[in-house]
């Protein structure tokens, strides 16, 4: 049977930067892996940022939402039939930053799914420097996201203070109480800088398995709460972008912005990948991209927004 890990984390959380990590180390191992990308807009820049993993033991692939969950669901299970008779030993599976988890245990748990993959791990991914002050409805996803996970992994805690870690996992703790679920995070959570992570940490990550675990389960309106705002074909410098996402950040009149990440063009064959947070910014050179800018929170307002970036309909 296909071995099948879901890599979860709330919007922005680092999910893709430990994928292509946690997937380099398969790929030693000799592993044939398959990587199944889920994105809800009209780019799905995950798959550019791994587009240097494809070769002849990983392959990627994507599911496209923007549709209801019924028709999500079933998208997923057809692309999964279709992965399974593929000859991967292990698939990893990245969904959107809002996710239902039992999606994923009861389309394996279903034929003739239940007959080809067998679950391995749920790894949770969440930012070290957690922010505190987060909604009701945030709180639930990264709750119900750790909640099974056998392994949650702090991404950038080389950038975060003890403190910081230390009230994040108190954050996930808090949240997991409640949604009325009993676990408690200890062992489970890793704050190392993955640039330090070695074969034996990631002989851990691979072995982590999930828990089954129950919680009270909230109804959410994803797409009127949780934002991913595309801005589309605009042209703009890496310096101009970098400046204008620390006035967003600071600008109430913005939302909750969490993460604003995209391409800008460098030269005609060079491309820049710029993720910028509160706390930090990282770019990054590109072989491949495409101008667009991605700008993820919550209860977001678009036409503040476009002022800072000084969009212009093409």
């Amino acid at each position: 049977m296909i071995k099948i890990d879901l890599i979860t984390g709330f919007l922005g959380s680092g999910k893709t930067t430990f994928i292509k990590k946690y997937a380099r180390y398969l790929m030693k191992q000799g592993l044939n892996i398959g990587i199944l990308e889920n994105d809800l807009g009209p780019v799905n820049i995950d798959m550019m940022l791994l587009h240097d993993l494809e070769g002849d033991n990983c392959e990627l692939e994507m599911v496209s939402g923007g549709c209801d969950k019924d028709c999500y669901r079933r998208r997923f299970r057809t692309k999964l039939i279709a992965m399974g008779m593929s000859g991967y030993d292990r698939v990893l599976i990245e969904p959107s930053g809002v996710f239902d988890v039992d999606d994923f245990f009861d389309a394996l748990y279903e034929e003739p799914l239940d007959r080809w993959y067998q679950i391995g791990n749920v790894i949770t991914i969440a930012d070290a420097a957690l922010a505190q002050n987060l909604s009701s409805q945030a709180d639930y996803v990264l709750a119900s996201e750790a909640a099974s996970a056998g392994s949650v992994i702090l991404s950038r805690c080389q950038e975060a203070s003890e403190e910081e870690i230390s009230n994040t996992i108190a954050h996930l703790n808090r949240a997991l109480r409640e949604i009325h679920c009993e676990r408690t995070l200890k062992d489970e959570v890793i704050t190392k800088n993955w640039e330090d992570f070695t074969d034996k940490d990631f002989e851990k990550i691979f072995s982590c398995g999930y828990t089954a675990a129950t919680y009270e389960k909230m109804e959410l309106d994803e797409t009127s709460v949780f934002d991913s705002l595309y801005f589309m074909n605009q042209s703009i410098t890496e310096e101009k972008l970098c400046t204008e996402a620390e006035r967003i950040f600071s600008d109430p009149e913005c939302g909750s912005v969490w993460r604003i990440k995209g391409f800008v063009r460098k030269d005609k064959n060079q491309w820049v990948e710029i993720n910028a947070a509160r706390h930090k910014t990282t770019v990054n050179q590109m072989e491949v991209g495409q101008e667009v800018i991605i700008v993820i929170g919550e209860n977001l307002n678009r036409s503040v927004i476009e002022k800072y970036l000084n969009v212009t309909d093409k």
